[in-house]
């Protein structure tokens, strides 16, 4: 029997493909004669080569995604010039749409555009019997979800306790937002609840405190989003001292009355919403497609960010067909006013089969060539107005997404935070000439110097804001402003893993301290 091994390049070792998980759950008789072996991306493309075929495959299955797709296509290359008997199949949204034009695809044996939850084992049997399918490009059978193996039991001890966990149970999108692959669903199927909840159960028992659900719409059905939130709260009532950490992808403008009176229960550091918004203006909403009620959008989240302790973390996407910078400011402030934990601003990528190409023409749509495909001007947006946009959306995850600068950031951001965020982000990158590798205690002297000198903020408040949350943060270093003469904080210490990830904790020791003001 053919041995296979099934691998990709994640972005980061906390990362497990669930992908890969489910390929080796549903290969039936092959599973034995398999194995998964992950990376991460930056790593040798040798070292990977010689780690795949130590394990002596006949089949190789690659996961291909925007994000390793040139070092994907790197490793094929090598690894046909020194295996060249070895069957790579090439699986993945990034290989599932314009394969004729992606040398990776060329160079592969077979590639299975879609689901290949079960193509995937098909292929591997039909080779296993020497009958090769007569095409390369393998469209993806759907199947119905009550009839896959579910993967949860691919995960091993190791990956329960170091690892971030992916769980669904639900897969596709009624939506048809053009940005998103998702578009191209035509509704959302949900798995086999009972079964689904047995596994969430499995995990538990192995130790599983983190669990991140990818389901695009998790509060679309309000019967699934109760049973499985109170799977949660059981568990946190039954084990208080004993924490989960559960992440969800809300609907924005979907929160009915029954989601309401259970969500006030889950107590600080267990829940978190990522809540796409993607823009406030009716006129791109219509253009990509998309349908959100922007007052009831608004509403939730301030309900949430009142009633419940959630860590709210938002999407707004900069470069979408006909919003200039204006419109994007105007939503970026209405955003910032409604106080989500983090924001994330995220730059418009052409996804492969992604609808919004279709605006290419009409809006001068210029995409970046390279991975991840970046719009890189529109009609709307010149190309360094979109640059000076992207060093906005890194410097600030470092400054207001990071939760280290909680007294600090109101005083940065004043009445008009995109324009004076902007306005510190021009001046950052003119001193630093970088947007990576700022060490924090040298952001917060660039911080410190910006309010001050550049603002006119009184200096004695921006210090005294600064040392604050360094201090809050754990820091040790005497800054060259602290005037203070408090002796320095001894260090922490190194407690065990907790089940909320250490940004969100920054954010919720932030709300608790803010209370207590």
């Amino acid at each position: 029997m053919k041995r296979v091994v099934l691998s990709t390049l994640n972005a980061r070792y906390a990362h497990a493909s669930l992908g890969l998980r489910y390929l080796r759950a549903n290969l039936g008789a092959h599973r034995e004669r398999s194995a998964i072996r992950e990376f991460v991306i930056g790593q040798r493309t040798e070292e990977i080569a010689e780690q795949i075929l130590a394990e002596r495959p006949d089949i190789l299955g690659l996961g291909v995604y925007i994000w390793n797709v040139e070092e994907c296509t790197r490793l094929v290359l090598l690894l046909k010039q020194v295996a060249p008997d070895l069957v790579v199949v090439l699986g993945g949204p990034e290989v599932s749409y314009e394969t004729d034009a992606q040398p990776i695809c060329s160079a592969a044996d077979y590639v299975i555009t879609g689901w290949g939850d079960v193509s995937f084992a098909e292929l591997v049997r039909a080779l296993e019997a020497g009958a090769p399918p007569a095409g390369r490009i393998i469209p993806g059978a759907q199947p119905k979800l009550a009839e896959l193996a579910l993967p949860y039991g691919e995960y091993t001890e190791e990956d329960v306790a170091k690892r971030h966990l992916y769980v669904e149970a639900s897969r596709g999108c009624p939506f048809k937002c053009e940005f998103c692959l998702s578009a191209l669903d035509k509704t959302a199927w949900p798995f086999p609840l009972d079964a689904f909840m047995q596994e969430l159960e499995h995990l538990y028992a192995r130790g599983a405190r983190q669990f991140k659900f990818v389901d695009r719409t998790f509060n679309l059905k309000v019967d699934t989003s109760l049973r499985i939130l109170r799977f949660f709260l059981d568990k946190l009532a039954a084990h208080p001292d004993d924490p989960v950490f559960a992440h969800f992808e809300l609907v924005p403008d979907h929160l009915p009355d029954r989601l309401k009176s259970i969500l006030p229960d889950f107590p600080p550091g267990t829940l978190q919403f990522e809540i796409g918004i993607q823009t406030f203006n009716p006129d791109v909403q219509a253009a990509i497609s998309r349908r959100q009620d922007n007052d009831a959008a608004c509403a939730n989240l301030a309900w949430l960010r009142e009633h419940t302790r959630a860590h709210l973390h938002v999407d707004l996407i900069a470069g979408l067909p006909g919003e200039d910078l204006q419109s994007f400011a105007a939503g970026f402030d209405r955003l910032v006013a409604l106080r989500p934990h983090e924001i994330q601003f995220g730059i418009l990528k052409r996804l492969r089969g992604a609808p919004v190409a279709r605006h290419t023409a009409a809006h001068d749509l210029r995409f970046n060539p390279a991975p991840p495909y970046s719009i890189l001007s529109t009609d709307r947006l010149d190309f360094p107005t979109l640059q000076r946009m992207t060093r906005f959306a890194r410097y600030w995850d470092l400054v207001a997404n990071s939760g280290r600068f909680g007294s600090a950031l109101p005083l940065l951001l004043g009445a008009s935070p995109f324009s004076r965020f902007m306005q510190f982000s021009d001046w950052l990158y003119a001193q630093s000439r970088r947007t990576h590798a700022i060490a924090h205690e040298r952001l917060i002297g660039y911080l410190h110097e910006f309010m001050h000198s550049a603002l006119g903020e009184q200096e004695t408040v921006v210090a005294d804001a600064l040392v604050g949350d360094y201090r809050a943060q754990g820091g040790r270093t005497r800054l060259p402003f602290d005037r203070s003469d408090a002796p320095l904080p001894l260090p922490r210490s190194k407690a065990g893993k907790e089940a909320v990830p250490k940004r969100q904790r920054r954010h919720l020791d932030s709300d608790l301290a803010a209370a207590q003001d």
